[in-house]
Order: structure tokens, then C-alpha cells, then sequence
């Protein structure tokens, strides 16, 4: 999830990636701990560069596009994503290069057409052209765990709530037809949806972040791009 330039943390040339100079964030959660929810901030931030091309975060209220997603785990769970949350495998969340985060996306699996409602706190993925990289539990959710690259189509659904409140994901993929009796999703929780299920155009406008139209240095920071070199089975 997030990493440092070594203006920002003093790490050892070893634990840099070699492609970018960056180094992941250290585990804060074990795979046996309770992940809390929320607990970062809103980030659009300044352009940034990884392996000499450059990604622009910026607002996107129609942002729709086709393409690859990957998806991590286990080698992730417990670390800091981009905006200061926890990464959560067991979650529906996602990475994505430009979107705010955290922010809401619709996921579709154009293969099976099963669409995911995601929650959108990290940055990545980097490699291949891939437009998102999804937790395993949204890979497991639309069907692309085994298979770790899929073809979907991502559209942009709003501002998600900095308390990390997930009762809208959780409640969009339990009213799915193709989410009953799937053993596959035995483990996605939804015996404690309490309220009904809210129409995502009522959300308020997201507010805007302060950006720079050109790109610029990264100020310290700059994302996970070792994600970049991972596998196309996304995690181990």
C-alpha cells in the first residue's frame, strides 16, 4: 500500500524497489486481528510518477472504463493503504491509480456481468495496464479469484465516508441474484444489514481536492509500486 521516497523515511537501499525507489508500508495488522474500518483521510493529491510514466489523481464524476483488474491479498493485508486506512483482503475494496479515495466504484465482470459495489482507499495498480487492483474479496465476490486477471468495466459512484462505514457494499452485493448460494461468498457477512438499500445518485456532490494541472513532484510521497511487479495471480 503506501510507500516513501526516502526524503520521507530513512529505509535502506535493499528494501527499495529497484523500478521506483519506493518501499512498502509496514504491516500494523496481523491476518488474525480485527482490521478497523476507516481511520484515514480524503486524498486526491499532486501527480506522481511511477516507473517513468505519470498518473494525474483528479475528479471524475464520469469516469466509466473498460480494461484489467488484478488483486491482492494476503502479502498486503494489515498495511497502510494510500489515504492512511487499513487494507482489509477480507473487504470490497479496491486500488485505483487517480480516483479520490476513498471513493465509491461499481466493478463489473464483463465475463459473467456480476457487478460489485467497492469502496475505492489505495493507489495502483502499475503494471500492464491494468486500471484497478481489487481486494481478494471482490476478486472472490465478481469471480476472478482463481483466475487473478479479468476483464471489467469500472464506473465511478461517488465519495465514500472517511468512518468506513460498509453497509452500502455489503447491501448492493447482497440484493445481486448471483450472490445467493455461492459458496465462494460463504464468507462475506451480510446477516447485519439493518438499513434498506440506498440509491447511490442521492449521494451529495464529492467536494473538490486541490490539485495541480501539471505534474510535479510528489512531495515525498509516492505509491506502492513494487504492486507493480506482482504476479498476474495477484496474491500469494
Amino acid at each position: 500500500m503506501r510507500a516513501t521516497q526516502l526524503s520521507d523515511r530513512r529505509v535502506s537501499a535493499a528494501n527499495l524497489d529497484p523500478n521506483t525507489g519506493t518501499s512498502a508500508s509496514p504491516r500494523v495488522a496481523s491476518e488474525g486481528d480485527v482490521i478497523p474500518k476507516g481511520g484515514g483521510s480524503y486524498k486526491l493529491g499532486s501527480p506522481y510518477q511511477v516507473s517513468g510514466r505519470w498518473y494525474v489523481p483528479r475528479e471524475e464524476p464520469n469516469y466509466d472504463a473498460t480494461g484489467v483488474a488484478s488483486w491482492y491479498g494476503s502479502d498486503f493485508h494489515g498495511r497502510k493503504t494510500a489515504n492512511g486506512e487499513i487494507f482489509d483482503m477480507n473487504a470490497l475494496t479496491a486500488a485505483h491509480p487517480t480516483l479520490p479515495i476513498p471513493s465509491y466504484a461499481y466493478v463489473t465482470n464483463l465475463d459473467n456481468n456480476r457487478t460489485v459495489l467497492v469502496r475505492i482507499n489505495d493507489r495502483g495498480p502499475y503494471a500492464h495496464d491494468r486500471i484497478i487492483d481489487l481486494s481478494r474479496q471482490t476478486a472472490r465476490a465478481i469471480g476472478s479469484e482463481g483466475k487473478g486477471l479479468v476483464n471489467v468495466r469500472v464506473r465511478h459512484a461517488g465519495r465514500a465516508p472517511l468512518n468506513g462505514d460498509d453497509h452500502r457494499e455489503r447491501q448492493h452485493l447482497a440484493a445481486q441474484p448471483w450472490w445467493r448460494g455461492q459458496p465462494e461468498l460463504a464468507a462475506i457477512d451480510t446477516r447485519a444489514l439493518w438499513t434498506p438499500l440506498q440509491n447511490l445518485q442521492s449521494l451529495p456532490p464529492p467536494q473538490p481536492f486541490a490539485t495541480t494541472s501539471q505534474p510535479t513532484a510528489s512531495n515525498g510521497w509516492s505509491p506502492l509500486a513494487h504492486r507493480a511487479n506482482r504476479s498476474g495471480l495477484g496474491a500469494r
